[in-house]
């Protein structure tokens, strides 16, 4: 298995890049958000990898951290989830997001990401959910269980809540409580967060 590459970057594309190593280009399929941050040709990268073997085929993914890289291997863990999808569901939530997603049980976030339905959907929430509990998908170190904090009784589950009812998706109102000293009262986490989720709209 190749842990990591780590060579020159000569050639980023929406779906993949080229790192030359001791005269090899290796093709990573990667995300979005690693192919968008990887670097200017000619930079010195390091990708994390993973090599998918299949019958016919020998695909190398990249990513630009362990976590993303984590939650591409949980991801498709999931039956019926594949590299594809994974790397389809990475370019439209990053890791910390797809944890948030996971405990909110928003299904309609991860559908955002292309060829990813329903059912897929609700299948990663319901089989990454216990398989996630303690395990960190951040650098900063947030877990779920972190993040399930926030869909409790407390003040600041109150505040989810509440924003949910007001019509933002349950990730992207539990990212922004999350990130709220914990000892405010809900009303201020509401008006807070309100200000915050309305000038990403």
């Amino acid at each position: 298995m190749i842990y990591s590459l780590t060579g020159e970057l000569t050639y980023v594309g929406e779906q993949f890049v080229v790192v030359e190593c001791g005269g090899v280009g290796f093709k990573c399929f990667t995300s979005l958000a690693t192919a968008s941050n990887a670097g200017k040709i000619g930079d010195i990268i390091r990708l994390y990898t993973y090599l998918s073997v299949k019958e016919d085929s020998l695909d190398l993914y990249g990513f630009k951290t362990e976590s993303e890289l984590n939650a591409f291997k949980l991801l498709i863990s999931v039956s019926g989830v594949g590299p594809k999808a994974a790397v389809s569901i990475l370019s439209e939530m990053s890791a910390d997001k797809l944890a948030l997603a996971v405990a909110a049980g928003d299904t309609k976030a991860i559908t955002k990401a292309n060829g990813v339905g329903k059912k897929i959907a609700e299948r990663i929430v319901l089989e990454l959910k216990d398989k996630l509990a303690g395990v960190s998908l951040s650098d900063s170190g947030s877990t779920v269980s972190a993040a399930a904090s926030v869909f409790d009784d407390s003040p600041a589950g109150e505040a989810v809540a509440a924003l949910v009812a007001l019509g933002f998706s349950k990730s992207d109102a539990a990212a922004a409580v999350g990130a709220m000293d914990k000892s405010l009262p809900a009303d201020e986490m509401i008006r807070q967060g309100l200000r915050q989720l309305s000038r990403n709209l």
